[in-house]
């Protein structure tokens, strides 16, 4: 059996983005740039990189040793042998272009026995991977301790929660699995949880992965926007 911890930030971002049944993610989301802030943030809360604490952000490398997630080593590898420093925000945005982001993503669920690798085919023509929930154990927990967070009135809100709401509430995911209107309803809350007003007794770390959640959330409108702007002009 999968436990929560068994599961990085960006492996549960993409929990959360795909449709269980069909295996295809939930239109309207921006997951790609959740996920690149789920990546920075878990190298954050392992302290493997740190930010500097100026108007740029810059990122800085300061231990080398490999998690042991691929994903999570490359982008540490990435950003250590980087010609320049980068912004937090530039990290984010470039790891949500890395090719076959979510396929790399979703076989290490396929790998923990939580999603089925499978095809189908658009229009009879072409074919597309999909992957589809097989074990829906790991989500269901995901999903109420998102719950417990958002719905009630708890303040024992652990850090790692805490960068989850601020990158699923940022890439528009909280909407697929939980009522519209009941978010609303708690939009003061979610907006206390994303500030860490409610992170109970976050590490240097773990603030620094919630600024890493924001920065997703300063590049979506902006994505949004030139989305718009280009589907206009087809």
């Amino acid at each position: 059996m999968t436990t929560q911890r068994d599961l990085y930030l960006h492996e549960e971002i993409l929990l959360l983005a795909l449709r269980d049944e069909q295996g295809t993610i939930a239109p309207g989301t921006m997951y790609q740039y959740a996920i690149g802030g789920a990546v920075l943030a878990e190298l954050l809360l392992s302290k493997r990189i740190s930010v500097e604490d100026t108007k740029k952000k810059l990122v800085n490398v300061v231990d080398t040793e490999p998690v042991g997630e691929p994903l999570i080593d490359e982008c540490l590898e990435k950003i250590g042998c980087a010609k320049r420093r980068a912004s937090l925000q530039t990290w984010v945005s470039r790891i949500a272009g890395f090719k076959n982001l979510k396929h790399r993503v979703a076989q290490r669920l396929c790998h923990k026995g939580i999603l089925r690798a499978d095809e189908d085919k658009i229009l009879l023509l072409f074919t597309r991977r999909i992957y589809p929930e097989v074990d829906p154990a790991p989500e269901r927990r995901l999903i109420e301790r998102l719950r417990r967070a958002i719905f009630t009135e708890t303040m024992d809100v652990e850090p790692r929660t805490v960068v989850l709401v601020s990158l699923a509430n940022s890439a528009n995911l909280l909407r697929v699995v939980f009522d519209k209107k009941k978010l609303k309803n708690c939009k003061k809350r979610i907006e206390q949880i994303v500030n860490g007003e409610i992170a109970g007794k976050a590490t240097k770390e773990a603030i620094e992965a919630m600024q890493a959640a924001v920065m997703v959330a300063c590049i979506m409108p902006a994505v949004m926007t030139t989305i718009m702007t280009t589907t206009a002009t087809r």
